[in-house]
């Protein structure tokens, strides 16, 4: 199944986001790319404890208060800003790109935000 059939079979009203992703870090800042509208969203607004990633092997656990389940091919890197449906917008604490594993589930990207 793919996600476009998933949605099209389980979610009524599927949400758009607008990723900006992080491509870097410079002089006065992150860097982030242009603006893109990512469509065929999920979004779930409940507080869950995440693991982020640090610079250090230690990592750390943050406190996510939105979870959003996008198509496949979405870029949205730890760090990317995300402006959700409502208009606020949030930093990724943590991507993850989940596999189908050969079963009849849809592949997606999970993004963990602030």
């Amino acid at each position: 199944m793919t996600w476009e059939q998933f949605i099209a079979l389980c979610v009524p009203q599927p949400r758009t986001i607008t990723v900006q992703a992080l491509t870097g870090s410079g002089g006065y800042g992150d860097v982030y790319a242009d603006p893109v509208d990512v469509h065929l969203c999920v979004v779930d607004d409940t507080a869950r404890v995440v693991a982020v990633q640090t610079q250090d092997a230690a990592g750390t656990n943050k406190t996510s208060s939105t979870q959003v389940y996008a198509p496949p091919d979405t870029v949205a890197p730890a760090g990317s800003l995300v402006t959700l449906p409502g208009g606020r917008t949030a930093r990724v604490l943590a991507s993850s790109r989940l596999d189908a594993h050969g079963l009849d589930l849809p592949e997606h990207v999970e993004l963990d935000l602030e």
